[in-house]
């Protein structure tokens, strides 16, 4: 079994703790995650906070954040390089059952680090007996630590890890925390200590010896775009002329060629047009009712099959999205207020059309305080006392990682929460830069914890490999998502990303055959798949299933 190591990038810490509990709790592969994150202090249930903690967290804009892992207090932050390993490892007397080694894992962990380290040019580094973590030092008057170690292992899988100080502000365990209750040592960090390597060297080299431990040798590596540095911005750029800003982040993903907008789409791009009475009479109710539907909005090619079987999609929320990501066609600009009665009006537009399974999606709204979640919440009620036997599909934004606001969409119980993660890893940052893989991942983890069905899409064709789609299917499985789409991207305009790749018929089947093997559910995979289409038909199959 192969280890999968992710580097997510910049990911707030409660954000890659959800991921974590969902790979702790539902995965069955070897995991590794690797992050950077804003400034946060973490705790033990055993922590000493009133000793530790020297400063308000907030008045150095710091979290503190509660955690199950043993130890004291310590601190994460830019600059340095933070490990999850979500992995199985062996019990105290062989195999997998049995009570886990916590020892003989902490001690593997160590070496891993230790080992990476001395590759790099550290050489005086090592062990300090009866102080977990690695050392600079350790054999000397003044030995200081430079990774701290933290773990979790419960029924043999572990969650939590290490965090090895790169290039950090120091200050913020020199002088805001006793770091991990040891005020009788110094912290250090690889910069600190003439050893000048970014994040990246880091992981080139660590990632390879932890395969070794944790995946025989096999390694999945996927990565988000790599900054320059911390403060790199080039990959937000506004650049120059229509496309020019979205093109240049591809180019920085590895992407530096696509087909032009006017070249001929393959026979099997081309979507039967079908207006027949039932497509022309949602048209009307839709209309009459001041609806949107993304159908429409977003040129869908399956309105017609879709509309006639009795399924739609409607957009709520407004027209108009507060992102811009690079393959949408929903206009972006700044929002009207929202409509207190929408969720009434689509209710009445799903009793009029006496829909089965109704959908819906929503426009990104991050100038609302909770990202629209209430508002999908009542609409979600209303079409549930209107229409108590449609089934009901809420198709959502990452919220920008509000676990509130994630809840409240929950706590509404759709039959399934939809949110796309849209593409592969690499790709995240050209292809949707106000979101992030890590943020998606951790929204449909949390998702699953709380039950239910939950449901993904990709598009595929914007440069990605066959390889890096098995991987992102792989994390979905991983984290329980029950339902995958997977697409063909087609360019609205010049101003969006260009089409890389037609992608074959047989090339789908093999997503959707990969996607199963690996447990998820049900995998729609086809040239013209669309989050929304056939949504009753994955459902029931599911449900079946």
């Amino acid at each position: 079994m192969p280890l999968r190591a992710r580097w997510l990038g910049r990911v707030p810490y409660r954000e890659a703790l959800d991921l974590q509990v969902g790979l702790f709790e539902l995965g069955r592969e070897q995991h590794l995650l690797l992050v950077e994150h804003d400034h946060v202090f973490t705790h033990g249930p055993s922590a000493d906070l009133v000793r530790n903690v020297l400063v308000d967290p907030a008045s150095v804009g710091a979290e503190l954040v509660r955690v199950s892992r043993g130890g004291d207090v310590t601190y994460h932050g830019p600059g340095q390089l933070v490990g999850y390993p979500i992995v199985t490892v062996a019990s105290k007397y062989g195999g997998t059952s049995g009570m886990a080694d916590m020892v003989a894992y902490v001690c593997v962990v160590e070496q891993l680090i230790i080992d990476t380290l001395t590759k790099l040019g550290l050489t005086d580094v090592g062990r300090l007996v009866g102080y977990p973590g690695v050392w600079v030092a350790p054999n000397s008057s003044a030995p200081r630590k430079v990774c701290a170690i933290g773990v979790k292992v419960s029924r043999n899988r572990t969650m939590h890890g290490f965090a090895i100080n790169v290039a950090p502000d120091l200050s913020y365990m020199r002088d805001y925390i006793v770091a991990c209750g040891l005020g009788q040592f110094g912290v250090t960090s690889l910069a600190e200590e003439g050893i000048d390597v970014s994040l990246k060297d880091v992981c080139d080299v660590l990632i390879p010896l932890a395969a070794e431990r944790w995946g025989d040798g096999v390694v999945d590596r996927a990565d988000v775009a790599w900054r320059k540095s911390a403060d790199d911005l080039s990959l937000f750029s506004q650049g120059k002329g229509p496309g020019t800003r979205a093109v240049a982040r591809l180019a920085r993903a590895g992407v530096s060629e696509g087909l032009s907008i006017q070249s001929r789409k393959p026979e099997w791009m081309r979507a039967p047009l079908r207006l027949d009475a039932s497509v022309l009479e949602l048209k009307r109710t839709v209309r009459s009712l001041g609806l949107v539907t993304v159908c429409e909005e977003a040129g869908c090619p399956n309105l017609s099959e879709c509309w006639s079987d009795g399924t739609a999609t409607f957009m709520i929320l407004g027209e108009r999205c507060t992102r811009a990501c690079g393959f949408c066609l929903v206009d972006t600009s700044k929002p009207l207020a929202p409509d207190a009665a929408e969720p009434t009006r689509v209710a009445e537009a799903v009793a009029q059309l006496g829909l089965r399974h109704a959908v819906i999606t929503m426009v990104a709204r991050d100038d609302l305080a909770d990202g629209g979640a209430q508002a999908v919440a009542a609409t979600i009620e209303a079409i549930r006392q209107r229409n108590p036997t449609t089934a009901i599909e809420a198709l959502v934004s990452d919220f920008k990682g509000n676990a509130s606001a994630i809840d409240v969409v929950l706590a509404s119980h759709p039959d399934v929460y939809n949110h796309n993660i849209e593409t592969v890893a690499r790709l995240q940052r050209a292809v949707r830069p106000s979101a992030g893989y890590g943020r998606s991942m951790a929204a449909l983890a949390r998702a699953k914890r709380a039950g239910g069905t939950v449901k993904s899409g990709l598009i595929v064709g914007l440069g990605e490999t066959d390889a890096e789609v098995f991987g992102c299917l792989a994390d979905l499985a991983s984290i329980g998502v029950d339902i995958v789409t997977i697409g063909q991207y087609l360019r609205p305009t010049t101003h969006h990303l260009p089409v890389a790749r037609w992608v074959e018929p047989a090339t789908f089947v093999d997503y959707k055959r990969i996607g199963e093997s690996l447990g998820i559910g049900h995998v729609e995979s086809s040239p013209l798949t669309r989050s929304s289409y056939h949504a009753r038909q994955a459902a029931d199959a599911l449900s079946l299933s």
